[in-house]
């Protein structure tokens, strides 16, 4: 059973999922975290996996705040056992990689993120019990039916306005008509894997979780 890292390192392995083991990787920052950020990665069925550049990029963001980050592949992805659940399942996905890392760890939950379907899946988890803080990048408001849940929790929601894989146009407003008011960031001209743009990401990520922890 994978055991929970000491202080500046890191550590890979299998935990028991709802659906069989799912595959973590576990960062964590020199001085010791402060808290936990569980990341969840995008579409299982279009590519998407824990080791997605946004959903490290997120993952190092996370430990730059001086928190630990922990990447996992959702059910039927990479090592991970089970099948795709249409975004059902992949939600007890993420809360059983929360509950464990709380428990290895003894550390709080600092923030629930995720990157396009990942943060469709960590918004439903957010809204089922709201985290300190919640992260979105490339949130596509279409995977919800009528109005958009609205957690309480400090939420940081970035897009990239020349996005070409989600309606982007919707999902910004959807979220901005939603209160209290999110914090919506608009990264000109970035599409939706942020080519070229992960560092302004990560610089954004870093001062989200730090102001709001």
């Amino acid at each position: 059973m994978l055991e929970w890292p000491e202080a500046g390192e890191s550590a890979s392995g299998q935990i028991d999922g709802p659906a069989g083991e799912l595959q973590i990787d576990i960062d964590t920052p020199e001085e010791g975290a402060r808290g936990i950020v569980v990341i969840c990665h995008p579409h299982p069925q279009h590519g998407g996996t824990k080791d997605n550049k946004v959903v490290f990029m997120i993952a190092r963001a996370a430990v730059m705040a001086g928190l630990a980050a922990i990447r996992f592949n959702f059910r039927g992805v990479g090592a991970s056992q089970g099948s795709y659940d249409a975004g059902v399942g992949e939600v007890d996905d993420a809360a059983a990689v929360r509950d464990w890392a709380l428990a290895a760890s003894d550390l709080p939950l600092a923030a629930l993120t995720g990157f396009s379907f990942g943060s469709a899946v960590a918004l439903r988890l957010a809204d089922r019990d709201a985290p300190p803080s919640l992260v979105t990048v490339g949130f596509p408001s279409t995977y919800f039916d009528g109005a958009l849940p609205r957690p309480q929790t400090d939420w940081l929601a970035v897009f990239g306005d020349a996005d070409d894989v989600i309606d982007v146009d919707a999902s910004i407003a959807a979220v901005r008509e939603l209160e209290p008011p999110v914090d919506v960031q608009i990264l000109e001209g970035a599409g939706h894997f942020l080519h070229g743009r992960l560092t302004d990401l990560r610089k954004r990520v870093v001062a989200h979780l730090k102001e709001s922890l």
